[in-house]
């Protein structure tokens, strides 16, 4: 059974940090693509970082250079590192998971970042 637990969220100021965490377990971590998606108030649930078993990355565009994925394949953790923090980053992030041999995918339950002053 796949099970993800992210933390780390947070009320912050305007170009403040944060770091989030998704522990993962059930799964060979190092055989799944991690993601981190984000979903404001009345909007879609969006792509923010992905980073495959071997550290590739990929950001969406509004993130690039302020937001850093990285995993911990021994922890069985996936980190979003996110600096210089705008309030239209306010959103609840998922953890997802993909097998990327059967595709599978699963959640966590979200974790709620504020910026504001």
């Amino acid at each position: 059974q796949v099970q993800l637990v992210e933390s780390g969220g947070a009320l912050v100021q305007p170009g403040g940090s944060l770091r989030l965490s998704c522990a993962a377990s059930g799964i060979i971590f190092s055989d799944y693509v991690m993601d981190w998606y984000r979903q404001a108030p009345g909007k879609q649930r969006e792509l923010v970082a992905r980073i495959t078993g071997g550290g590739y990355t990929t950001y969406a565009n509004s993130v690039k250079g302020r937001f850093t994925i990285s995993r911990d394949n021994f922890k069985n953790t996936v980190y979003l590192q996110m600096n210089s923090l705008k309030p239209e980053d306010t959103a609840v992030y998922y953890c997802h998971s993909e097998d990327q041999y059967s595709g599978r995918g699963d959640w966590g339950q979200g974790t709620q970042v504020t910026v504001s002053s």
